[in-house]
């Protein structure tokens, strides 16, 4: 499990973007199709906020639904939890280290998992293989 990670709301804003605060600490969507040029070479996609390992690269897939999407994920980097917003049941994918809001995962995605991880791209850097 993920060391925890706590900082306050100023610490927060000084170190992200308006549009990443809004997304990962504000439970925020991005604009679909914002980040479609996401790296293509090996490596992995870590939280912007605290730098946790979430997605390699070979777990991303094109799933045409506007926002990246991987089939898995790091299991000790990422949580789940139930979301009732906007008058409907899905479940939330955050980082277990900050707790900065992610996107979601449903049960629509290719095999072997059969889930779509989709993915807010603002809530995600990149740490190609060395």
């Amino acid at each position: 499990m993920a060391d925890k990670i706590v900082k306050s709301d100023a610490e927060w804003r000084e170190q992200l973007t308006d549009e990443q605060y809004r997304v990962t600490r504000q439970h925020g969507t991005e604009r679909p199709g914002s980040h479609e040029n996401l790296p293509t070479e090996p490596g992995t996609f870590t939280c912007v906020c605290c730098g946790a390992p979430l997605f390699e690269q070979e777990m991303k897939y094109e799933s045409h639904c506007g926002w990246p999407a991987f089939y898995t994920g790091n299991d000790e980097s990422i949580g789940m939890s139930r979301d009732h917003s906007h008058g409907m049941e899905r479940i939330e994918v955050h980082c277990e280290a900050c707790q900065a809001h992610l996107g979601h995962v449903f049960p629509d995605g290719p095999q072997p998992t059969g889930l779509r991880y989709c993915i807010n791209g603002v809530a995600l850097a990149f740490q190609p293989k060395e």
